[in-house]
């Protein structure tokens, strides 16, 4: 448990040096809720964000349809999360994660199961430690129907192994956890040639089906994921392949990502093993 907190501690400072410059909170839409812990707003009629203040505005997502709703992440640490989930929506709730970061998965305590990528089952043991849930798996392609409303399941890893993203075409937007860095990536177990491959999937998916953007996992109002910021993404990671951009010392850093490299408008943190 000591492991743990130190863990959630170094997560959150760690986030929190990283954005220090980042804009302030600025989502447009009407607050719903309001704790020492959360912060939520409606984003449309059946779609709502709340933001913790422990990592960067850790964001958790409740996506509402006819019969049911999922809750997308728990943030850092959210006390009696699924009775405030709970106050917002009257729907059944399944609770599926972008990816098991103690940002993102910090408030399971009080939910009897989990859906996610199996490709983060090694990140359970460190990061989840406490839970005696289910753990159950998703499908990449699989849809999650919540009775007129469905979510597809895209698996988009390179900033966790099981990074993953949840796609409502309907809608014309998606939910992308940290899977392309709400502005600033930690490429913790990909390499860029990884990253490159899963930002072309993405890509491809948001102009066939016009997806106009993706919620990130750290969603201030004004960072949302474009097509434009993913080509972004791919245009510096092949810059760095080819050597045409070097990276810089990432001082400070706690993580093992001693690299940085910035342009386009976008921050990629990495280390030497991402050089593939």
């Amino acid at each position: 448990m000591k492991t743990l907190i130190l863990i959630l501690i170094i997560f959150a400072n760690f986030h929190l040096a990283l954005f220090a410059q980042m804009p302030a909170l600025e989502i447009k839409g009407k607050e719903v809720f309001r704790n020492e812990d959360v912060i939520i707003h409606q984003l449309d009629e059946r779609t709502w964000v709340g933001s913790g203040h422990l990592a960067f505005f850790e964001s958790i997502y409740i996506v509402e349809g006819d019969d049911k709703a999922v809750l997308i992440d728990t943030g850092m640490k959210i006390t009696n999360l699924d009775s405030i989930v709970a106050s917002i929506t009257k729907k059944s709730i399944t609770l599926i994660a972008t990816h098991v970061h103690p940002d993102h998965v910090g408030s399971i305590d009080r939910f009897p199961e989990i859906y996610i990528n199996q490709g983060d089952t090694a990140n359970i043991a460190q990061f989840m430690p406490d839970y005696d849930g289910k753990v159950n798996y998703l499908k990449d392609g699989e849809i999650i129907d919540l009775g007129g409303r469905q979510l597809e399941v895209v698996f988009t890893p390179s900033h966790t192994p099981g990074s993953t993203t949840f796609i409502d075409k309907t809608a014309g937007y998606g939910f992308s956890g940290d899977s392309f860095g709400s502005g600033n990536l930690l490429l913790f177990s990909g390499t860029f040639s990884e990253l490159i491959e899963t930002c072309e999937k993405m890509r491809t998916i948001m102009k066939e089906v016009r997806i106009k953007f993706l919620y990130p996992g750290h969603f201030n109002g004004k960072n949302p994921e474009t097509q434009k910021r993913i080509s972004d993404l791919i245009t510096l990671s092949k810059d760095v392949l080819s050597g045409k951009v070097k990276g810089k010392e990432n001082k400070g850093n706690r993580f093992g990502l001693s690299r940085v490299v910035s342009d386009y408008g976008v921050r990629i943190n990495y280390n030497e093993k991402s050089l593939k």
